[in-house]
């Protein structure tokens, strides 16, 4: 058994849903956690979620639409996150590649739904890309008061950034990046993340795992995932599976 613990359904073009879910059970993924990103999507993630047993929920206000965010959006994560299919505040964090938003917007509303996140006892599902000093400062302040932790997502940063994110006992999220022949970087990071901090995750549509290059992402190649990770810890794929499946629910409590 296998959790894919984030991905963007409402997201995936190239086949129709009830033919994803088909694969994605025969890949043996049992939960599946679509994300919350910008406010044209908090509802869609949470109908999806409705719609279906094996669907759970994020909602939050990424990085990249800082500047959209309004009180109404902060309202429903609020409101939501009493919902029991509502696992956690995110994704949020902080973006500095593109800065599709001002940075001192990008910090604010961080701050603002890690407050939320502290507030409902929920855990966070973090972005953060080029802002290892300010991520690591921001959570700092929060470090006696974000009982949850959660995750960092889809990491792309230093081993420093993995140390220190892992001392304040968050959990680190690999996807088909570290298939990728060019990420040496995120590969040494796997290296040193012990196997009970680990989370899988696709990220789909985006960041398809080789073999498979070129096409949309979905859930159903996260088995790539897993036996990149296996492979790169050296340790038996099943086994591995196993204790990601405990990490997950360990970290997103509502999925149990």
């Amino acid at each position: 058994m296998m959790i894919e613990t984030h991905c963007h359904l409402d997201y995936l073009k190239a086949e129709p849903l009830e033919e994803i879910r088909r694969k994605i059970k025969e890949a043996g993924i049992t939960k599946i956690v679509t994300i919350g990103v910008d406010p044209d999507n908090l509802d869609k993630v949470m109908e999806l979620s409705n719609a279906y047993e094996e669907i759970y929920f994020t909602q939050g206000i990424h990085p990249h639409d800082a500047k959209e965010a309004t009180e109404v959006e902060f309202n429903k994560i609020i409101e939501r996150s009493r919902m029991p299919k509502m696992v956690a505040v995110g994704e949020i964090g902080l973006d500095y590649h593109y800065n599709n938003s001002p940075p001192e917007i990008q910090r604010a509303m961080f701050e603002k739904q890690l407050q939320i996140a502290c507030d409902q006892d929920l855990p966070v599902v973090i972005h953060t890309r080029e802002a290892d000093e300010d991520t690591k400062s921001i959570l700092r302040n929060f470090s006696g008061t974000l009982k949850r932790k959660g995750v960092i997502h889809s990491f792309t940063s230093t081993i420093d950034l993995a140390e220190f994110v892992l001392g304040e006992g968050f959990h680190i999220g690999f996807n088909g990046i570290i298939t990728f022949k060019k990420a040496e970087n995120v590969q040494e990071v796997v290296k040193i993340t012990p196997v009970e901090r680990i989370l899988f995750e696709t990220d789909s549509p985006f960041l398809t795992p080789v073999p498979h290059r070129g096409k949309e992402n979905a859930p159903f190649y996260l088995p790539f995932v897993a036996a990149k990770i296996a492979e790169l810890k050296n340790v038996d794929l099943e086994q591995l599976k196993i204790t990601v499946f405990h990490n997950s629910l360990r970290c997103f409590p509502k999925l149990g």
